[in-house]
Order: structure tokens, then C-alpha cells, then sequence
């Protein structure tokens, strides 16, 4: 509201990944993680791949012993259900945060989909045989099916959306989004906000400085704010430099074009705004 002033927001510096290395090729710098970063994703896989074969052996447990008793026992099948649906989707969250630290590459389509979508395969496999048995076990009636099979479809389909990765993480969309910004800034930092979706190349935008429950920015390099959930850098950028982050159109112009825009000196900020696009609380 005009007129009203607001306490400024702390700045917390956010180390959640170490920092990450370019790699300069013919065209550009390519982003590749540190090894801290590998270690770290390849203990979260190892989890998660402990996690997912608890969810298929349970899965086994429930067709090759559970289906099998007559009466089938409904409370332990249920439970059965709802434990291999957690197991499934706490797999595919530790997944999804080990791609943020060590992604693949988009050059590679078929290591790119697998890595980025086996949580919601994994979940398929775990589900789609359980399912299918329920619904034609001979030892259930009618009704002990449709209670089985419909816990059963709608954890799953929980699980699956969970193990679904929509904004997936690729080594080119971070070196992009890294080039970006230290060619823009002359380092690599960047800025977010906790209930935020993408960051921002300064702190001073205003969807970073609406009020927030924890009253912070977080500041931190591209890898930094991947591994926080941020799924990208501002889709609006361009206008954020110029109208907030003092930085000349023609610097801006200059990033796009490949260049540095170092070398112009960065005008006072205007009052001209930009659609809000990240998700920061009111």
C-alpha cells in the first residue's frame, strides 16, 4: 500500500549445495556439480533406491502371502497399500532432490526422461500388479474388491503424481541460467523467497520483498536455489534488471546477445513493475 512503510527483509546466505564449476567448451561454459554435490545426490539415490525396493517387496509380501489367505485378511492388505504408497513417495522425493544437485543432461532424451520421471515408473511397477490381483482374486467378494482396488488406485495415482517430475532439472538449464547471471552480475548469486517458486538476480524485486511469514531472502548461487525447490530462474528477468536491480537495457541486451554487459554503469531504479510470477506469500 502507498504510503506505508515495511520493514526490510533479512538477506540469509543459504549454502543447502556446495558451489558448482563451469566448464568452458567452444561455446559456452557448461555447469557441472562439485563432487561434495555428486556425493550428496548419490546418497540421496541410495536411499531412495533402499526405500523403493522396501515398496516392491512389500508389494510381493501382499501378492504372494496376503492375496493368498482365505479370507483375505482386508486390514493387513490396506495397511499394505498405504505402507508401499509411502515407501514409493519418499523414494521419489529423495530422488527428485539428488536430480537437483546432479541432473542429466536434456542431450541425452532417454537417460534424461528415466532420471527424471523413474520415481513415478517405479511407483507403477510397485502398484499395477497388487492392483490388478485385487480385482481378480477369487477369494474376495465384489465389495472387498472395490474397497481394496480403490485404496489401491488412489494411492497409487498420489504416488504417481509425487514421483512425477514437472519441472525437470537439466545440466543445460542450469549452465544457462548461470551464465545468465554472472555474466549479467559478475557472480553467481542469486535470490528467493521460502514459499517462492523461481529466484531473482537481485534483492531488491519486488516479489522477494512482499511479506513472508519467515521475513527472509535467501541468497545463494543457481545449484544453491535448485536444491531449495526452486524450480527457475524468473521467466521476467530482462525487466527485473532494469526496472530493480539497476542494471542499463543495454547490459541486459548484451547478456542476451551472449556478451558481458559489465562494462555500462547501472542506472537508479524506476517505479515500473512486472506481473508477479513468483508464488511468495502476501
Amino acid at each position: 500500500m502507498a504510503g506505508r512503510s515495511r520493514k526490510k527483509k533479512e538477506v540469509v546466505r543459504v549454502e543447502s549445495a556446495p558451489e558448482a564449476t563451469t566448464e568452458r567448451t567452444a561455446d559456452e561454459p557448461t555447469w557441472t556439480p562439485t563432487p561434495e554435490a555428486k556425493q550428496q545426490a548419490t546418497k540421496f539415490r541410495l536411499i531412495a533406491g533402499g526405500l523403493w525396493l522396501l515398496a516392491i517387496a512389500g508389494e510381493a509380501f501382499a501378492i504372494f502371502w496376503v492375496l493368498r489367505q482365505d479370507p483375505v485378511n482386508m486390514v493387513l492388505l490396506i495397511a499394505m497399500i498405504v505402507v508401499i504408497g509411502a515407501l514409493a513417495i519418499g523414494g521419489s522425493l529423495l530422488w527428485k532432490r539428488a536430480n537437483r544437485l546432479d541432473p542429466a543432461r536434456k542431450s541425452e532424451p532417454t537417460r534424461f526422461f528415466i532420471q527424471n520421471q523413474l520415481g513415478a515408473i517405479i511407483t507403477v511397477i510397485a502398484f499395477l500388479p497388487l492392483i490388478v490381483l485385487i480385482f481378480t482374486n477369487k477369494d474376495m467378494d465384489g465389495r472387498q474388491k472395490g474397497i481394496a482396488g480403490g485404496i489401491a488406485v488412489a494411492v497409487a495415482a498420489v504416488a504417481v503424481f509425487f514421483g512425477i517430475d514437472f519441472d525437470s532439472p537439466s545440466v543445460e538449464q542450469y549452465s544457462e541460467e548461470t551464465n545468465i547471471v554472472e555474466q549479467l552480475t559478475g557472480e553467481n548469486l542469486v535470490y528467493w523467497t521460502r514459499s517462492g517458486s523461481v529466484f531473482h538476480v537481485c534483492e531488491e524485486v519486488p516479489d522477494v520483498n512482499r511479506e513472508s511469514q519467515d521475513g527472509r531472502i535467501y541468497e545463494g548461487t543457481v545449484a544453491d536455489a535448485h536444491a531449495a525447490g526452486k524450480s527457475r530462474l524468473v521467466s521476467y528477468w530482462q525487466r527485473e534488471a532494469v526496472n530493480y536491480c539497476g542494471y542499463t537495457q543495454e547490459q541486459v541486451d548484451a547478456v542476451e546477445a551472449g556478451g558481458s554487459g559489465d562494462d555500462a554503469t547501472p542506472p537508479a531504479d524506476d517505479d515500473a513493475t512486472a506481473p508477479a510470477e513468483d508464488a511468495a506469500t502476501p
